[in-house]
């Protein structure tokens, strides 16, 4: 059994979505170890800023860091919403960020149409990957490298993992718990968040 402590990063913009986030965050910060005695992951925010964001639905929330002051994570999580795909898609500075932190972390994931940002900074080319299901149209058309999956929740492509729609985030953080921590530690945490999964 593992006893590391992964640093996980959550990147946020203005019009992110909040469940995409929030799923996420949730499900890493209330998993624990059976004996209670090892945190398995640390959870922070970053924007490219530093600065409040609001959120699609109109949450403000404070990141804690930016680009610039940003720790090294192990895993970042890269949520979708209007935001992302009407504006971050076109950010050529969080693009080429996005790329760079590839070459950094143990694993790089999306939620919804965060999947984007990913397949613009060309890390789904050539791979198997999913969003939300009203933009797989939109993924097939604009990148046409990539493998797109429809009626699934989340895509595993060892270190990429791509998600479906909204609250398909929260089953692929289930699905990373598992590999990382084990089936136990997830089983767990769902029964803790009083949330149904199939392992």
């Amino acid at each position: 059994m593992e006893t590391k402590q992964w640093r996980v990063g959550i990147f946020l913009f203005d019009d992110v979505e909040v469940l995409d986030f929030a799923g996420p965050f949730e499900v890493f910060s209330v998993t624990f170890m059976e004996n209670g005695d090892h945190i398995p992951f640390r959870v922070e925010t970053v924007s490219e800023k530093g600065s409040m964001i609001q959120t699609l639905n109109g949450l403000k929330v404070q990141p804690d860091y930016s680009f610039a002051n940003m720790p090294v994570f192990d895993i970042l999580i890269i949520p979708g919403g209007v935001g992302a795909r009407e504006r971050e898609v076109h950010n050529e500075p969080v693009i080429k960020w996005i790329r760079e932190q590839m070459q950094q972390v143990e694993l790089m994931a999306s939620v919804c149409t965060g999947a984007f940002l990913l397949a613009k900074a060309g890390l789904l080319s050539g791979k198997k990957a999913t969003t939300h299901w009203a933009s797989l149209d939109r993924m097939e058309k604009e990148f046409p490298e990539v493998v797109v999956q429809k009626g699934v929740k989340f895509v595993d492509e060892g270190n990429i993992v791509t998600s479906a729609g909204i609250s398909a985030g929260i089953n692929m953080s289930f699905q990373i718990i598992k590999r990382l921590v084990g089936a136990e530690a997830a089983e767990q945490t769902a029964k803790t968040m009083e949330y149904d999964i199939v392992l």
